[in-house]
């Protein structure tokens, strides 16, 4: 395999789409870790001009402390040391990139890993933006059928959406992935299906090693044996990552979800299914108003991010320097 610099992998998909299976997969892995998802990365991106300038010390130490000490971070479930983790952010390269490698790498390191990743649903939205802070990326679409995602979204504890925003969301998900996928290549962007991760495994990770440049372990087909490592208690939604996958967890979405919950997933995502490689069940189409609800979160959301991606664009006409990792060392 590639002898070049290890490059970070970051995991995305739609939530609920299997990626905390994946994540496990990949941290099974001898040379690469993928932590629990944090909640540092993205919010550091957004609020970067309120650290200061990071080539000075002050900027990184007010970074650091940022990261490492506060809850909402979930810095805490990395298992790391934050006073050396500060120390490593603030004497380390001067970019929000660099910085935010740091605790990634460190617990890459805790699991004697030579490999870092991250995975977080939402990143399926903000390539744009990893790609600023770590130009070196690989990035890996895990895919499930939407109408399992929105059958599990509205089983969770945490969602309160409700069903026309679970529909939109995966609706969004896939239209943005596939742009990158086109923009980014094979060489930039992998996607693989939740359904062949359960009924095939090992073919399946085999060529996402072949991607990632890695040689394939079989010790990734039995992710379940690192859940109670790599996945915090307090997420009971995960329960069944403490088990071997089973392929009966693919299209529960017939049971979970009513007959006209079917229709306006379908209606919604027309040839999106099809083009995932999903066969539609021949649903009776949704009453008009029930899809025109769909239209209307749908544009919600998609204007919701294009005020975000014009927001980005003008706070980096305020950047006091480059965000972009640099090289370890420098």
């Amino acid at each position: 395999m590639s002898t070049a610099p290890a490059r970070p992998v970051f995991l995305l998909g739609c939530p609920r789409s299997g990626t905390t299976l994946l994540q496990l997969m990949l941290h099974a892995h001898p040379r690469i870790a993928l932590p629990p998802e944090n909640r540092f990365v993205l919010p550091a991106y957004e609020r970067r001009l309120s650290f200061g300038d990071l080539r000075r010390c002050a900027g990184r130490a007010a970074l650091a402390e940022w990261i490492t000490t506060r809850r909402e971070t979930r810095f805490d479930e990395l298992g790391l040391d934050a006073d050396t983790v500060a120390a490593r952010i603030i004497d380390g390269p001067p970019t929000l990139g660099s910085a935010l490698g740091v605790p990634l790498r460190a617990y890459a390191e805790r699991h004697g890993k030579a490999r870092w990743g991250d995975k977080r649903p939402a990143y399926a939205l903000h390539v744009p933006e990893i790609l600023r802070l770590f130009p070196d990326a690989q990035f890996v679409h895990l895919v499930r059928d939407g109408r399992d995602c929105v059958a599990s979204l509205l089983g969770m504890p945490w969602w309160h959406a409700g069903l026309h925003e679970a529909v939109a969301t995966w609706a969004q998900v896939m239209d943005t992935t596939r742009r990158h996928a086109r923009r980014l290549g094979p060489e930039r962007w992998h996607e693989l299906r939740y359904e062949d991760l359960l009924t095939g495994p090992e073919p399946v990770l085999r060529g996402l090693c072949a991607y990632l440049g890695e040689e394939y372990d079989p010790a990734m087909t039995a992710p379940h044996r690192l859940a109670g490592l790599a996945v915090p208690a307090r997420k009971t939604w995960h329960r069944h990552t403490r088990s071997a996958p089973d392929a009966a967890r693919a299209g529960t979405w017939r049971r979970r979800l009513t007959p006209d919950q079917i229709g306006l997933c379908e209606a919604a995502f027309g040839d999106r299914l099809l083009h995932a490689g999903y066969e539609p069940s021949g649903a009776v189409r949704p009453d008009p108003a029930e899809l025109l609800r769909y239209r209307r979160v749908s544009a919600l959301r998609r204007a919701a991010h294009a005020r975000r991606r014009l927001r980005d664009r003008r706070t980096r006409l305020r950047e006091p320097g480059p965000v972009a990792a640099l090289p370890a060392g420098i």
